[in-house]
């Protein structure tokens, strides 16, 4: 089996990188992505999670506001809320990212990241 869900949309939150108990680096950052035009669009959010090579550069130029296109696997993650609701979310495991756009001050572009390369944009 293999599964590829591509998404593109506007970062709605910082990137931010933790590192697990084993040393392994993971950012975390969500994207809206907008579906459907004029009375019926709405938008879906998803969490993206970058792992190792990919989460230390997408810690460094993802803010929010970019337009980016990541693509990975996805699941869903259900939980309960703190009111005791249950909720779900959209959780995309991010391969590649690639940076469409960026507030970057200094003019300078992101990088194009393939899991294992980094390829300028």
């Amino acid at each position: 089996m293999y599964q590829k869900t591509i998404i593109a949309g506007n970062v709605g939150r910082d990137a931010e990188m933790r590192m697990t108990p084993q040393g392994k680096s993971v950012t975390q950052f969500s994207v809206a992505v907008n579906i459907g035009y004029g009375d019926n669009k709405k938008t879906q959010w998803f969490d993206v999670t970058c792992w190792e090579k990919l989460a230390e550069v997408c810690n460094q130029y993802v803010k929010k506001g970019d337009k980016v296109l990541c693509d990975g696997t996805i699941e869903l993650n259900e939980y309960t809320a703190k009111d005791g609701t249950q909720k779900a979310s959209l959780r995309l495991t991010a391969r590649d990212v690639k940076f469409l756009s960026s507030r970057n001050e200094s003019g300078s572009t992101a990088p194009f990241v393939d899991d294992d390369n980094l390829v300028p944009f």
